[in-house]
């Protein structure tokens, strides 16, 4: 496990070459995306303290640890109303539509993963405008594109985003691959993008710790649907 502080209260861990992030209040401690399947024991190890986690989308690679960790810790799940079936295992994912330069880094990535994670109970389902009880009041953002359900975590108090797979930072800030509607995908990158951000963590590349608003911005403007 690699281990990166990115600000006083944030941490990203990455297991087994995945990303999950931890934000502490104090003892409590909120995990957002819990990795691919098998990670589990070791976050748990690693992050006394886990409260809840919340996933940004139902890929596997995000999801993939939840049942564990809830099973191990008594952890809440929160995760976007429109892709709760999917991880609770009663629905399948809606397939990408792929660019056709996506498909060989596809089909290298996945490689190995499982094509879904074992179910998990969703204690709670998120909509667009609520607020969660960490970070001084966490804001969801339904940010439909990459998945129908996907959700960005906006904690304004401390200008915090956590933007899931609508956005990557691989080599440069970029849209997300392997979306499911590339034009919605765009059209919520506009919307992280407008927001005051000055610390952004993606769900595939490095989170960058000061100055990400203008990142988001320019990048942003480059975008056609």
């Amino acid at each position: 496990m690699e281990t990166l502080t990115v600000t006083p209260n944030l941490t990203m861990l990455r297991v087994n070459g995945w990303q999950v992030y931890v934000w502490r209040d104090g003892h409590s401690a909120t995990l957002i995306d819990t990795g691919a399947p098998g990670s589990g024991a070791e976050i748990a190890a690693a992050v006394p303290g886990i409260d809840r986690m919340v996933l940004t989308h139902g890929h596997a690679d995000h999801t993939g640890s939840a049942a564990e960790l809830r099973e191990s810790t008594g952890a809440t799940v929160l995760a976007g109303a429109g892709d709760a079936a999917v991880i609770r295992g009663q629905a399948d994912m809606s397939p990408a539509v792929f660019e056709d330069w996506e498909l060989p880094i596809y089909e290298r990535v996945s490689a190995g993963l499982p094509r879904t994670a074992p179910p998990v109970h969703v204690d709670r389902e998120l909509i667009d405008g609520d607020v969660l009880d960490f970070g001084g009041g966490a804001q969801v953002l339904a940010i439909p594109g990459h998945t129908e359900g996907s959700i960005a975590v906006y904690l304004p108090e401390h200008r915090v985003l956590f933007t899931g797979d609508t956005i990557a930072n691989v080599g440069s800030v970029m849209l997300g691959t392997f979306n499911q509607d590339r034009a919605r995908t765009v059209a919520s990158f506009q919307r992280l993008a407008a927001l005051d951000v000055e610390t952004a963590c993606f769900g595939h590349g490095e989170p960058i710790a000061s100055g990400a608003g203008d990142r988001l911005s320019r990048a942003a403007a480059t975008l056609t649907a």
